[in-house]
C-alpha cells in the first residue's frame, strides 16, 4: 500500500480527499475542485486513475497472456500523473498519485476505506448508457461510506 498517511488538516474539513482522474473534462474539473479544498481546508490529496481491462482481458490472463493493465497503450496512467503532479503545485497541496487496475468503483472503495479518505470527489459522467446502470458517482453515493462530491 502506498505511503498515504491520515492528515487530519488544518481546517474543519476533511484531512484526506480522494478524488478520481480518468482525463475526462469532467475529472479535470473535479481534480482542480478537490485541490481547491485541499488548500482552503489544509488537507491531504489522493488522486487516483483506475485503469481498467478490456472485456476478455480475464480470458487472455487466465491463458497465461501478458497484459499490461497499469498503463493503456497511449501511457495514460503516466500522462494523468504528470498532469496531476504539475496541477498540486500549482495549489501548493501535498498530493499523492495512486494508479489501480479493475473495476473504478470497486477500486475507489476498496482505497478509500483502507486509506479513511475523509470525502471522494468524482466527475459526472457524460455517457448516455450511465443512466441505466448507474454512474461510478451514482454507484459511488450508493455505497454511503463517505461524503461523495459530483463536479459537472
Amino acid at each position: 500500500m502506498e505511503s498515504v498517511t491520515p492528515n487530519p488538516g488544518t481546517g474543519d474539513g476533511p484531512g484526506v480527499i480522494l478524488v478520481a482522474v480518468d482525463g475526462s473534462t469532467t475529472s479535470v474539473r473535479a481534480a482542480a475542485w478537490a485541490a481547491g479544498l485541499a488548500r482552503r481546508q489544509g488537507s491531504r490529496l489522493l488522486c487516483m486513475y483506475v485503469a481498467t481491462r478490456p472485456a476478455l482481458a480475464g480470458l487472455a490472463l487466465s491463458v497465461g497472456a501478458d497484459i499490461p493493465v497499469d498503463a493503456g497503450p497511449d501511457g495514460v496512467a503516466e500522462e494523468l500523473g504528470k498532469e496531476v503532479m504539475a496541477g498540486a503545485a500549482n495549489y501548493d497541496v501535498p498530493v499523492e498519485y495512486v494508479v489501480r487496475s479493475g473495476d473504478p468503483v470497486t477500486e475507489i472503495i476498496r482505497v478509500a476505506d483502507e486509506l479513511r479518505v475523509d470525502a471522494v470527489v468524482v466527475g459526472a459522467s457524460t455517457q448516455a448508457g450511465h443512466r441505466l446502470i448507474g454512474s461510478v458517482a451514482v454507484r459511488l453515493v450508493r455505497a454511503g461510506r463517505w461524503p461523495v462530491t459530483v463536479v459537472p
